[in-house]
């Protein structure tokens, strides 16, 4: 009986940790009525937070993600420079525009780590992801060549994911 009651007000006891000091954690002070807020906000937020349609990550080859951290922290470096030069240069030879990348991997958690990484890498950015998924909008500092852009997104980032989410 008290473990129906528990997970029908208590859901989630760590969201509920967590909800509790990061309430704390924004405020100036630390008050009884900052804590009581918090205390509120720890109760009330993971019962509505647990009624969403969650979609949970399932994790395939993780022997992919150390290169796949390599290459990301090498094109990290190699962007960086090539827009230092891009910037610093002649700015009429910058042709900046938007390619909409077909996805192939369809694991949500596989398409926020592909947009994250994408932001990461300097000189582009995510800017939008398809209602049905299938699309993501990538705005690139210097487009001369849309289908090698998304070559490269495909085959260095991709690929990668879709085995470590599949």
């Amino acid at each position: 009986m008290a473990w129906k009651w528990r997970k029908r007000w208590l859901p989630s006891p760590p969201l509920s940790v967590m909800v509790f000091c990061f309430w704390l954690l924004m405020n100036d002070e630390i008050s009884a009525g900052q804590v009581a807020m918090a205390l509120l906000l720890a109760l009330l937020i993971p019962p509505f937070a647990a009624r969403l349609d969650r979609e949970f990550a399932r994790i395939g080859r993780l022997y992919r993600l150390p290169r796949l951290v390599a290459t990301i922290l090498l094109d990290i470096v190699r962007c960086n420079i090539t827009v230092a030069r891009q910037v610093l240069g002649d700015e009429a030879k910058i042709t900046p525009g938007f390619v909409w990348l077909p996805l192939d991997i369809d694991n949500i958690h596989g398409i926020a780590t592909l947009t994250s990484i994408i932001t990461l890498t300097p000189g582009t950015v995510s800017a939008s992801l398809s209602d049905d998924r299938r699309h993501l909008l990538v705005h690139v500092l210097d487009l001369k060549d849309p289908e090698a852009v998304i070559a490269e997104i495909k085959s260095r980032y991709e690929v990668p994911l879709m085995e470590i989410f599949p």
